[in-house]
């Protein structure tokens, strides 16, 4: 089968495996490829950095023709960075025709040319000094995007990262420091008061037609005329009540919500909260809710987080009433970019990134492009006339924060893990968001306090395009201390090796969370107590961790585990058999729940720590002059002698055993496991990873999260001791080892070998020994 080998042959050449099974389903992209690395391999060895390079030739070369020389080049080192693939590859695309003209094209693409530092140093002190007043003026304020932009024309084939350096340096060298007026957010242009007004409005008439007018005592037709007379900052769409009504006639007046992840990263705690509050409402209000996945970057998407998000979303509990896509909607989302741009409120634009970037970004100069010529562009984008990064749609709008005519779409030549290569241009979050939510009868868009500042691009995009316009509603997101859950972050964790990967039980993702042992209800309960405010909520785990006690004290049953073994020989065992099955109950706070049998024999296994040769006034457990009970099974021991290794280590206790009715009352029980009938277990014990509870903040850790990891956030011991009881239980299934904590079984487990994740201690009592 041809499929394993190319598999193979992709992840050697630095594909992840899902990306690689995800190129297979492109043939074209695939064939491509494959033939790139071995046309390749004739001269270098294909490592990661060179086959970064041949999949974007892969996926990027017009005219296949060119293949053979444009890899050569790649191989031969002549071409060694994505600057100079770009700029080889535009001049191939430019200059189909054979034979090629190396000497040009070598020109053209940078090979040889190397950018020193003094010349990056040159360039960027002339450009400085040229913005030099404004740079006074502004300070820190000032959008450096233009210099960068005036830079690499300069510099064609530098490093972006280190004339960025370079300048961050030089502006540091000009301004000095940055003072407490430099780090006050920038100014943002006065909104109007009847803006916010509409905007309260909206959502009145929307909550009143809703609800049938059970709350709100007033002619929403009225109101609705009102609105059309504020003024002309906002444009109200003069088909609202109708569409409206036709929604109420599709939906029935039925709640319906959407949780909208990107398919880039794997769902974590403060996701948990918009799960809950998203399918939680639909659920309270008898209403629905979708899964939609906004999966508009194909670059960051892959199909095991696709699958990782419904599954967490199922594993709290909810069953999503569709599961839809994004892509779905491309040929929709695309007639109404048209028909945006008909109405002269949408407009291509040619500005770069870096020019974009920034608080106060120059004014596009195309803003006022004749329509037609905008809709042959965009025809011409959608056919992947135009490279990628060199043209955009953008949208005739002013947003809450400021930022002025956002992008609807923009140019990716990268397959789609649905649509393949029908599309080489991606709509942006800004443009598919609210279009999406129209497109599915969406009654409630809640979202988290940071998108507020997208809320007047929702209803102006919904109105201008005269589509049913839902209402958007913020609330607060839920971080905790002591952990970090941007994508991109948990990635560099994974990355350096400090996590094994997304679900390491360290992190706060969900599936990381789940292998710990933390059950599903803690966190739905969790989540409940946070409650839903508009404000940031930062709690610490340790409520966190009280709802996970809560709930595992209701479901874990109990057993017997010994970490740290100790062998003792009963000398007197009351049994001729040397053996006694004791049951033990599984909760024994309510013995109705059911028990199991244990097996205790002449030689068993008590932890190290429970014994002590002198014990000091506050030590109740076992020593040489102190006796000590036995959990369950009815028996008080007495030491009679203790065996040493040659290093002076107590190896094993012999002692004599009465029953609890003929001795004295110990001061403690304490647990145990038969050392002939018990199994041997990993068990990995897991403390914080990072030893600040801020670990991103640099004033508190100057080195990076990073540097703020705790080295000894794992340990595991693989000499631990279990109760055979266990031996049939599943992965995720979870106990409470009687003394120790809370206890889950690991995926790692093995028919040889069990192993177990401490998902929590018991509650600390610092008077007991």
């Amino acid at each position: 089968c041809i499929m394993p080998d190319l598999t193979s042959l992709f992840v050697a050449a630095g594909l992840t495996e899902q990306k690689a099974n995800e190129t297979l389903k492109n043939k074209q992209v695939s064939a491509s490829f494959a033939e790139a690395i071995e046309l390749a391999k004739h001269t270098c060895e294909v490592d990661k950095s060179v086959g970064n390079l041949l999949y974007q030739i892969s996926t990027r070369l017009k005219h296949k023709h060119h293949l053979p020389t444009i890899v050569s080049y790649v191989a031969s080192k002549k071409l060694k960075t994505d600057i100079q693939l770009n700029c080889a590859l535009d001049y191939l695309k430019n200059n189909p025709s054979m034979p090629l003209d190396e000497s040009k094209f070598s020109e053209a693409s940078g090979v040889g040319v190397e950018v020193s530092p003094a010349q990056i140093e040159d360039v960027i002190e002339k450009l400085v000094e040229a913005n030099k007043a404004e740079l006074l003026e502004q300070r820190y304020k000032f959008n450096t995007g233009k210099i960068l932009m005036n830079a690499r024309k300069l510099l064609k084939f530098a490093d972006g990262r280190i004339v960025k350096s370079e300048l961050d340096m030089q502006i540091l060298d000009l301004l000095g420091p940055k003072s407490e007026a430099d780090l006050e957010p920038a100014s943002k242009p006065k909104v109007p008061y009847f803006v916010h007004d509409y905007k309260c409005m909206m959502r009145c008439i929307h909550m009143y037609l809703h609800c049938e007018g059970m709350y709100f005592n007033f002619d929403y037709r009225y109101a609705f005329y009102l609105l059309n007379n504020i003024g002309s900052y906002i444009e109200f769409s003069t088909s609202y009540i109708a569409l409206m009504e036709e929604h109420l006639k599709i939906t029935g007046g039925q709640v319906r919500t959407r949780f909208p992840p990107e398919p880039n990263g794997i769902l974590h705690i403060g996701h948990a909260k918009a799960i809950n509050f998203n399918f939680g409402y639909a659920k309270a209000n008898d209403g629905v809710c979708f899964l939609r996945y906004d999966d508009t970057n194909p670059e960051k998407e892959e199909e095991k987080f696709f699958k990782g998000i419904l599954d967490m979303v199922n594993w709290l509990g909810y069953t999503p009433y569709k599961v839809t896509h994004a892509s779905d909607y491309f040929q929709e989302l695309f007639d109404l970019a048209v028909v945006l741009i008909k109405k002269d409120l949408a407009y291509i634009c040619h500005q770069k990134y870096e020019e974009l970037k920034g608080i106060n970004p120059p004014p596009s100069p195309w803003r006022n492009r004749p329509i037609p010529e905008s809709l042959a562009l965009f025809e011409d984008m959608r056919k992947g006339k135009l490279d990628e990064g060199s043209t955009t749609l953008r949208m005739k709008h002013v947003m809450e924060d400021g930022k002025q005519d956002p992008v609807a779409y923009r140019i990716k030549f990268t397959p789609h893990h649905r649509t393949g290569d029908k599309w080489c241009i991606y709509p942006t979050y800004d443009f598919t968001h609210c279009l999406c939510d129209s497109i599915e009868q969406i009654s409630h868009s809640l979202c988290t306090k940071e998108f507020q500042a997208r809320r007047s691009s929702y209803f102006w995009l919904c109105n201008s395009v005269d589509i049913y316009c839902p209402v958007q509603w913020e609330y607060g997101r839920l971080n905790l201390q002591y952990t970090v859950v941007s994508k991109r972050k948990i990635q560099k964790l994974i990355d350096a090796g400090i996590v094994r990967d997304w679900d390491d039980p360290r992190l706060f993702t969900l599936t990381a969370l789940r292998r710990r042992g933390f059950p599903p209800e803690a966190l739905n309960d969790f989540c409940a107590k946070v409650g839903v405010t508009g404000n940031l909520c930062i709690l610490e785990p340790s409520m966190l961790e009280a709802c996970v006690r809560t709930t595992l004290n209701n479901t874990a049953p109990r057993v017997m585990a010994v970490l740290y073994p100790l062998k003792v020989t009963i000398t007197n065992f009351p049994n001729e058999a040397g053996s006694l099955d004791i049951k033990v109950p599984d909760f024994p706070a309510d013995e109705s729940k059911g028990n199991h049998v244990t097996n205790l024999t002449k030689s068993i296994f008590i932890e190290r720590s429970d014994y002590m040769e002198i014990a000091d006034k506050s030590y109740k457990r076992f020593a040489s002059d102190q006796s000590v009970g036995l959990r369950h099974a009815g028996l008080v021991l007495t030491l009679e002698r203790a065996e040493k290794s040659s290093k002076g280590d107590v190896v094993e206790l012999f002692v004599t055993c009465k029953s609890v009715e003929d001795s004295p009352k110990p001061k403690a029980f304490i647990h145990w496991v038969s050392a002939t009938s018990c199994l041997e277990c990993e068990v990995r014990v897991y403390s914080r990873l990072f030893k600040h509870k801020n670990p991103e903040d640099t004033s508190v850790v100057p080195g990076g999260f990073v540097t703020d990891c705790n080295s000894d956030s794992l340990s595991v011991n693989t000499a631990a001791r279990v109760e055979c009881s266990v031996k049939k239980a599943k992965v995720f299934d979870k106990f409470q080892f009687e003394r120790l904590g809370y206890f889950c079984i690991d995926p790692d487990t093995t028919d040889n070998t069990m192993v177990f994740n401490r998902t929590i201690p018991l509650k600390e009592d610092a008077g007991k020994n």
